[in-house]
């Protein structure tokens, strides 16, 4: 871990009794989102832990020191969102990411699997890369301040509401240049895009402009109803699991340019 994960702490520590504990962003009556925690620093764990349930809409079910007891814990705790870290020793992050993602989808579980967040450093190209192409639904820089932990989580379990965190955003133009590089994937997904109808085309670059549901319904002069059904349309057609992946694939096709 480099030296940002010790700042980040500190921060986290001295902010979970400041840090905005009124906010149920999307409605109180719900159930909290259950966050799974995995990194190999106790601190840090302790750290993010505390700062997490400090939120009303928000609880942590479960830790792990590494990528292996992660994929032992979600076998059998069921979490909405996972702070996952990128190096870890064993299982590093990415294959941990691949292989609870991938046990999901084999239970047929595809939108109904955890969204995982990788915490990240901009110096890191490679593994933000592998981190994408693994599945990751945003990531967090290790140095963020609280609120913008609290607030990714919050994010990426919305899906439909919001794309990404700001770090998602600033992250994609950063990595775009490798992502963009040609391979049978990246093949893959321009054919994908060019099979979207016209109207789906529009809505997709939209959802790549960081647009919400109801932000495209005004701006194209439809109903909120049937932006949801073009968005659906879209994720299948692009084999995307969520709108982060979409915004990603905009990102690999040149929709999105930074």
């Amino acid at each position: 871990m480099d030296s940002t994960t010790t700042s980040s702490i500190s921060s986290t520590s001295s902010s979970t009794s400041t840090a905005d504990t009124s906010g149920t962003p999307d409605g109180a009556d719900t159930a909290p989102i259950r966050v799974a925690i995995v990194d190999d620093q106790h601190l840090v764990r302790s750290g993010f832990a505390m700062l997490i349930n400090s939120q009303a809409d928000l609880h942590v079910v479960c830790e792990a020191a590494n990528g292996e007891e992660a994929v032992r814990a979600l076998a059998t705790t069921r979490a909405d969102v996972v702070l996952m870290d990128v190096r870890m020793p064993g299982m590093d992050g990415i294959e941990a990411t691949r292989r609870i993602l991938a046990r999901a989808s084999a239970a047929g579980h595809g939108e109904g699997g955890p969204r995982i967040v990788v915490l990240t450093t901009f110096d890191l190209d490679e593994y933000a890369l592998s981190a994408i192409n693994a599945g990751a639904s945003g990531f967090l820089l290790k140095d963020a301040p609280p609120e913008e932990l609290l607030e990714a989580i919050r994010t990426v379990h919305r899906g439909d509401a919001v794309i990404a965190p700001s770090t998602t955003r600033r992250l994609l133009d950063h990595v775009a240049p490798l992502l963009r590089q040609p391979s049978p994937v990246q093949h893959a997904q321009a054919e994908a895009v060019a099979r979207l109808t016209p109207r789906e085309r529009e809505v997709f670059e939209l959802i790549a402009q960081g647009l919400s549901n109801p932000e495209i319904a005004v701006q194209l002069f439809l109903s909120e109803a049937t932006v949801k059904t073009h968005v659906g349309h879209i994720l299948a057609k692009l084999e995307a699991r969520d709108r982060v992946q979409a915004v990603v694939l905009a990102y690999a096709t040149g929709v999105v340019r930074p």
